[in-house]
């Protein structure tokens, strides 16, 4: 076996989301191979499975927008100090400000990585995210975001792309008539509806008036459709979600749209659509949902740009739809919903791939 190596991960919680899902996969990994993981957090729900998988979790507030927080680099300096680590990681950009300066007179320098998970903001704040001793980027959306704003960090930066787990994600024949029976059952829905998904949270930038938008053509257009936003009821999005309700109301679709709150399960949500919709305002640094549902077999339809351009120019090029084209994308509807296209024969994006080629790098970076 390779050196034993500690690593210690920072980030601001561990409550949901990309960062502290990828966070649990790579901790998952180090244990695996026998080396110590550490994770540096305020807390939060996903504390217990970070634990029950063997890590060491310290709870500091190294992630917080308070006056308070810069004082916390002392503690911060202690405690890597007393964990003597190879590799400190960075995922997020006040933890990476709070690393550098708790780094600095550490003897031994651990080695310092950081991942941009985003397609952050140009300027000084964000850039902290590009002086890691390794920079990784999530996706070739990220590494061509990172070279047009931080030129400087090309020789430093690698791309590890996120990852399904395909185990997790199994394929699923096409149609799958219980899973079908099963989802239309939950919801409420005729047995020839054409249920359109999108999975997500419950925000603005996800693009869930476009979604509303191309339910309301496609039942204009005779298309028995039916849209389900899964992850969207999320305490304090009520306001958002009672204008998404009052828009469908408007365009005659109300009857036809569920609104459900997050959940674990999403394979059988997946495995019982038609369509799953990716149709963020904002470019997606990845689009793992793209990925998800692609490895379960379901069509995917989505706006050409980000993480999620690129994921279908590589799986499924026939889902990707020029952004904001609401004509384009009710055409593309209708041809996917009519004849699917063949699922992709093999997913690159696993994340078997994505936690080996980490933990390579830190043997790389530390040695």
């Amino acid at each position: 076996m390779a050196r034993r190596l500690t690593v210690v991960q920072l980030l601001p919680a561990l409550d949901s989301g990309g960062v502290e899902r990828s966070t649990l996969e790579i901790a998952e990994a180090l244990v695996a191979a026998g080396h110590a993981s550490h994770v540096v957090s305020a807390g939060g729900r996903l504390v217990p499975a970070l634990e029950a998988a063997g890590s060491t979790h310290h709870h500091l507030a190294i992630g917080e927008k308070s006056l308070a927080t810069p004082f916390r680099v002392p503690a911060l300096r202690r405690l890597l100090a007393g964990l003597r680590p190879d590799i400190v990681h960075a995922r997020s950009r006040l933890p990476a400000w709070l690393a550098l300066a708790a780094l600095r007179g550490l003897s031994p320098r651990p080695a310092f990585i950081t991942t941009v998970h985003g397609l952050n903001s140009p300027g000084r704040y964000s850039g902290v995210m590009t002086r890691g001793d390794a920079v990784i980027g999530v996706s070739e959306t990220v590494r061509r975001h990172v070279l047009r704003h931080w030129p400087d960090a090309a020789a430093r930066l690698v791309v590890i792309p996120r990852g399904v787990d395909v185990a997790r994600f199994p394929r699923h024949p096409r149609p799958d008539p219980a899973a079908r029976a099963a989802v239309l059952g939950e919801l409420g829905l005729p047995a020839d509806t054409r249920l359109l998904l999108m999975p997500g949270r419950g925000t603005r930038l996800k693009g869930h008036a476009h979604a509303v938008g191309l339910l309301a053509g496609l039942r204009a257009a005779g298309e028995p459709a039916a849209l389900w936003l899964l992850g969207s009821r999320e305490p304090g999005r009520e306001a958002y979600l009672a204008a998404l309700e009052a828009e469908a109301a408007a365009r005659g679709v109300a009857a036809w749209l569920r609104i459900s709150p997050p959940r674990s399960a999403v394979v059988p949500a997946y495995a019982g659509a038609d369509l799953v919709l990716q149709l963020s305002d904002k470019p997606e640094a990845f689009g793992r949902t793209v990925v998800e549902a692609l490895a379960v077999g379901t069509p995917v339809l989505g706006w050409d740009h980000g993480g999620v351009g690129e994921q279908l120019a590589a799986l499924q090029p026939e889902g990707a739809v020029p952004v904001g084209d609401a004509a384009a994308l009710l055409e593309r509807a209708r041809a996917l919903l009519a004849a699917p296209p063949a699922p992709p024969a093999h997913i690159p994006y696993t994340l078997a791939a994505m936690q080996q080629a980490t933990l390579d790098l830190y043997a790389r970076i530390a040695a």
